[in-house]
């Protein structure tokens, strides 16, 4: 992965402009916009982030660079055949509470992106409407964990579980990166 683009560099770049949000944060919000429907070529993205993580304020270009950078890769992921979707969470020697956290920040900024451009879940698959509920008891996650295997394990499968429920969450109700202009066609 592009060092430029992990967790710990996005964040330290957002702090260094006193951004009031970090690196999973901010990946979670356009994961969230683009799962929800939002088009690739809607630029609204960007004016969705200063609004909500910069007191309405601009970004400086160096910083605007890098969410562009990590709003391009996340298009990439999600469109490519794989379904790699890498979370931008703490890398793996962080304390495990930090990790949790971080996964805590990227679902609720999925879900804010998600409800900007899905108000409407009536049409949602089960799947999709399940998916979010758990995104829901994710975020309100509190208890504090311990370092140990049990705790790792469990702390993966979230982690896995959410990119699995991201990666459904976008092929059912996001637009096409491919095209902006196909059409679907719809499975019945």
């Amino acid at each position: 992965m592009d060092k430029q683009l992990d967790y710990d560099h996005v964040t330290n770049m957002l702090s260094q402009y006193d951004v009031i949000a970090d690196g999973a944060e901010i990946q979670g919000t356009l994961c969230g916009l683009l799962c929800g429907g939002m088009p690739v070529s809607d630029r609204k993205w960007l004016d969705v982030l200063k609004d909500t993580m910069n007191e309405g304020a601009g970004f400086p270009v160096e910083l605007e660079n890098l969410l562009t950078g990590v709003f391009n890769a996340l298009c990439q992921q999600l469109v490519e055949a794989e379904f790699t979707l890498n979370l931008m969470l703490p890398d793996d020697k962080a304390p495990i509470n930090d990790r949790g956290l971080g996964l805590i920040n990227w679902v609720q900024g999925f879900m804010f992106g998600f409800g900007l451009y899905q108000q409407n879940l009536m049409q949602c698959s089960d799947d999709v409407k399940e998916a979010l509920e758990d995104f829901a008891d994710i975020s309100r996650m509190e208890e504090p964990m311990t370092e140990d295997e049990e705790s790792e394990r469990a702390l993966t499968e979230v982690v896995e579980y959410v990119k699995i429920s991201a990666l459904l969450c976008f092929n059912e109700l996001g637009a096409s990166l491919l095209g902006d202009q196909q059409d679907k066609p719809s499975v019945h």
